[in-house]
């Protein structure tokens, strides 16, 4: 057994928050930088090179990529081997998220209530997912998710038998009906199966894959691989400016289904579709 303090975890978790905020990944950055030079609008392309030079700014200077730096959604692998110590798990995480905000200087954009919209002056809680793996690691992945992304998320129940051309056509009549409002080109995370609180965590995990890494199942690339080419003939463009780069990436989750339907969420994330992570 293998003990893990709460005090590491905190630290682990602000210095997260921080880094999600400030620096994207790179799989992220080279894709945009690929799109600016593939880019046929003028305008588009125009939009992607400020991209571009406002990453290079706020990593050299410590600064948010965008001014909505997001509800914190942290995804932690705990194996079963590891012993929390000093404390309870999802307060010491909590913890982690109050200093990364306060500490990093990120905006503080969560209310206490849906409806008593009283501001927590620290963006916590956040919404913590926690599964048990085998070994003696954590892994802690800080996905902060902005909200002109999140606000165009969509699910929906399809029939057992929904042939898959009715599902590809779900997922880009969400992305034509999003716009220019979750800030393209995006990142389109999807969960099919399970329930619906299933399909949900998978979506917005799927949003953590590096957009240069098909599913590994190759049905599900393939599927990937269309319903990427038909979003990016929607026409929406860099920022909604027109263009060929409405999207950089679909990353597709898979899980059972019941035989009675089948669950499908679409989960937007911008073009600062941000996440960090280590292993503790």
């Amino acid at each position: 057994m293998r003990e893990i303090s709460c005090s590491e975890i905190t630290d682990a978790v602000e210095r997260l928050c921080i880094r999600a905020a400030t620096v994207l990944t790179p799989d992220l950055r080279a894709a945009i930088e690929r799109a600016e030079s593939s880019e046929p609008s003028g305008a588009g392309r125009a939009a992607l090179r400020d991209m571009v030079d406002n990453f290079a700014c706020a990593a050299a200077d410590g600064l948010p990529i965008c001014q909505d730096t997001g509800m914190a959604v942290v995804f932690a692998e705990l194996g079963q081997e590891v012993h929390i110590t000093g404390g309870c798990f999802e307060d010491a995480v909590t913890l982690g998220v109050r200093r990364g905000y306060v500490n990093g200087y990120l905006r503080k954009s969560v209310v206490s209530d849906p409806f008593r919209r009283v501001n927590t002056n620290d963006n916590t809680p956040p919404v913590i997912w926690t599964r048990l793996v085998p070994g003696d690691k954590l892994t802690l992945t800080v996905a902060p998710k902005g909200f002109g992304s999140e606000n165009k998320s969509r699910m929906r129940m399809f029939l057992p038998s929904a042939k898959i051309d009715e599902f590809e056509d779900f997922i880009v009549d969400v992305v034509r009906m999003a716009g220019a409002d979750p800030c393209p080109p995006v990142v389109v995370g999807v969960g099919i199966g399970g329930t619906v609180e299933k399909a949900a965590m998978m979506a917005k995990l799927a949003l953590t894959r590096p957009v240069d890494e098909p599913n590994a199942d190759e049905f599900y690339a393939d599927m990937e691989r269309r319903v990427l080419e038909k979003i990016n003939k929607l026409g929406i463009g860099p920022q909604g400016f027109g263009g060929r780069n409405t999207a950089l990436a679909v990353n597709i989750n898979a899980f059972a289904a019941h035989i009675a339907g089948t669950a499908c969420v679409v989960n937007i994330g911008c073009h600062v579709t941000r996440h960090a992570s280590l292993t503790l």
